[in-house]
């Protein structure tokens, strides 16, 4: 890795905000763009401060609005894509002008995105990368990191031609698994979040006390299951420190995901992104996790009631026909 690349976080929400910590916290310089323009002020005149279970970094982080990005004559070697899946593509558009010509995005998000960014800069600049953090941010400059870095946990593409690079800088936020089969990988993650992200956020509840109300844990296995069902060519793979040998003697890999990701990444009151995005009155991932699960269900002729059953339900709330609450199960148990 060369020694001081020139790093943008893209999205520098509550997630892509903690990564950028992590690497300011290394002695990187990244610039943290946002589209939140409270939240960039706010890093501006306070600074960043990321409230962890170990303790508080504060950082003092260079940053850009949105609208700024068309003033810059920085070329970056390296960007971390962490925005919201469905605005993958318009974000790497808005990027690539500056990208240095051996530069790379990183396309950090849930969802398949590798491909829309690939589309936009070409498939030797984009590494596809698995992101596992838990992390809320409310007020504009503070963010509430519910695990450590020691318990984060990430996936790149190894055999990307920047790969390597992309892996070193997300070692500072997190545990790295380069992956020779980044699609599956993410795939992997797809199905983990086809159960959790969602269905959860649909009851209103955290996803540590949403998983105990009865019936709950059954819809949540059959969407994993559903989406394993679909998953066509891609290999079943060890992800959330997994090894393949728990993998490969599971009984149920879609159960041994679910319970890895509870034991280690979730904790007391952390809820999932799709339900702050629908507190804070926004568009959620939805058709990204569980509304792809159902398009893939279409192609391959393979059904999908639990995950159609789910999108029907985060719809039917971004419509705002019903408000997140445990009455939402029954909607989903009727997948």
């Amino acid at each position: 890795m060369m020694t001081t690349p020139s790093i943008a976080v893209l999205g520098a929400g509550a997630n892509g905000a903690s990564i950028g910590a992590d690497l300011i916290h290394a002695g990187l310089d990244p610039v943290l763009i946002e589209q939140w323009p409270a939240h960039v002020e706010a890093m501006r005149r306070d600074g960043l401060r990321i409230e962890m279970p170990s303790g508080i970094r504060h950082v003092h982080p260079r940053t850009l609005h949105l609208c700024e990005v068309a003033r810059l004559r920085e070329r970056f070697d390296l960007v971390l894509l962490v925005t919201k899946a469905y605005d993958a593509r318009w974000s790497a558009a808005l990027i690539e002008p500056y990208l240095a010509p051996d530069g790379a995005i990183a396309a950090v998000q849930n969802g398949m995105t590798t491909e829309a960014v690939a589309d936009v800069v070409g498939a030797d600049r984009c590494v596809g990368a698995v992101i596992e953090i838990s992390s809320t941010m409310t007020d504009p400059g503070i963010v509430h990191r519910h695990v450590d870095p020691e318990r984060s946990w990430f996936a790149v593409d190894a055999r990307a031609p920047r790969g390597a690079d992309v892996a070193d800088l997300l070692s500072h936020s997190g545990e790295v698994a380069r992956v020779d089969d980044i699609a599956s990988a993410k795939w992997m993650k797809l199905v983990s979040n086809a159960s959790v992200l969602v269905p959860t956020a649909a009851l209103g509840l955290p996803m540590v006390d949403a998983i105990t109300v009865p019936g709950m844990r059954d819809v949540m296995l059959e969407a994993g299951r559903e989406a394993l069902r679909v998953a066509g060519t891609h290999r079943v793979l060890p992800i959330f420190g997994l090894t393949p040998a728990s993998i490969a003697d599971s009984p149920d890999v879609v159960e041994t995901m679910l319970d890895a990701l509870y034991e280690r990444f979730t904790v007391p009151g952390a809820t999932t992104t799709v339900l702050q995005d629908w507190r804070k009155g926004r568009h959620s991932e939805v058709d990204d996790i569980n509304g792809a699960v159902v398009a893939a269900g279409r192609r391959l002729g393979i059904p999908t009631p639990v995950n159609e059953a789910i999108v029907a339900v985060g719809h039917a709330i971004e419509r705002g026909d019903v408000e997140p609450s445990p009455a939402a199960l029954r909607e989903m148990q009727r997948g």
